[in-house]
């Protein structure tokens, strides 16, 4: 297929059409008639050889097609997005350029502060756009990260690939204020007796801390998986279960009393908090800059 043989203006529309899954919404937010979108929908569907769009009932559904396009297209508008903000030279100051990171909300919520405060100093027209990660990311990050300026990760998930240690943190053990059950300090009988609650309980998406405990022999008995660290307080609060959650995080979830922070009852290893990126992004000026923007704000985390 020759790429000077597409229309290239058709990703917007088609990126409405999956987005808003309606000729109408997706018309409106663009701010063309629908007739206007329903032409580039017919052409759209002419090209695929499928519908993307079906009707069911009163509503439209996406086409496998469609729903496998979603990502391909986001990535696609986003890299295009990239090429026609690229600039002679870098000027961090007037730059307008956004850049994605994915990752837990875990250093989304730990760099935020020291992040924002840079930005506001140094680029006022920059953007950020914090996304989720998810397993299949993940295990296919080589790839996922050619358009994406980097995923937040602790070492342990990714190899061969450029990184930079951000920070380092602990394990703490979250449990409610009032847990009766639990005193001054907790034991290891403790962990094995009390339910918990986990984040990311899968091969591919774990918390490392979690997985040391069940090489110790000790298998949690879990009442509830959350794929959110902040909102552990909320599962745990009020009843007996135990999470586990980094020591920078803890020191803010603590603040409402209703759950408090002790240490693992055994020798828990460490974290390093790691930027990873794509080989192609290594001597871009915008990214060494946007690295060393994460390694000043990493810096700053008290």
């Amino acid at each position: 297929m020759q790429l000077a043989n597409l229309d290239l203006n058709l990703l917007i529309p088609l990126d409405a059409l999956l987005r808003e899954r309606s000729v109408t919404r997706a018309a409106a937010a663009m701010g063309l008639s629908q007739p206007a979108l329903s032409a580039s929908l017919a052409r759209l569907r002419r090209h695929f050889g499928d519908e993307l769009l079906t009707r069911v009932g009163n509503s439209y559904e996406l086409t496998p097609l469609a729903v496998a396009l979603r990502r391909r297209v986001g990535v696609a508008l986003a890299g295009a997005e990239q090429v026609f903000a690229s600039e002679p030279v870098f000027d961090p100051a007037v730059s307008r350029r956004t850049f994605t990171l994915l990752g837990s909300d875990y250093p989304m919520a730990v760099l935020g502060r020291p992040l924002a405060a840079i930005l506001v100093e140094q680029a006022p027209g920059v953007r950020l756009r914090f996304q989720h990660h998810t397993a299949t990311v993940v295990e296919s990050a080589g790839e996922a990260l050619r358009d994406i300026d980097g995923i937040l990760l602790p070492h342990g998930f990714l190899s061969e690939l450029p990184y930079l240690d951000l920070f380092e943190d602990t394990w703490m053990c979250l449990v409610a204020a009032d847990n009766p059950t639990v005193g001054e300090a907790l034991t290891m009988a403790d962990l094995a007796a009390l339910p918990w609650v986990l984040t990311y309980n899968s091969p591919a998406a774990f918390t490392p801390a979690d997985r040391q405990l069940k090489m110790l022999g000790i298998e949690p008995r879990v009442q509830v998986v959350v794929e959110s660290f902040l909102a552990l307080p909320f599962y745990i609060a009020g009843t007996d279960r135990i999470g586990l959650v980094q020591g920078h995080l803890a020191r803010e979830l603590v603040r409402s009393g209703d759950v408090r922070a002790l240490p693992c009852p055994y020798d828990v290893v460490p974290l390093v908090e790691a930027l990873w990126w794509h080989p192609v992004h290594e001597h871009d000026p915008e990214h060494v800059w946007f690295r060393d923007v994460l390694a000043q704000a990493s810096a700053r985390i008290i």
